[in-house]
């Protein structure tokens, strides 16, 4: 996923499915400056972690 995207999916108020490594997760933040992305896996809503945007991927 390209930052850009990743911060129009972080600002919309419509629900867009995301995974990382083929995990669903949330994006919590979008740090455009480090091409980061603060996450929460779906299934671990207490396990919160920093990943690569271009790691991400949109979920059809």
């Amino acid at each position: 996923m390209d930052r850009k995207r990743a911060l129009e999916i972080h600002q919309s108020l419509d629900l867009i499915a995301v995974s990382y490594k083929g995990n669903p997760v949330y994006l919590q933040q979008v740090d455009p400056m480090t091409n980061k992305a603060r996450v929460l896996p779906l299934d671990n809503l207490h396990r919160e972690f920093d990943v690569e945007i271009s790691n991400l991927q949109e979920r059809a």
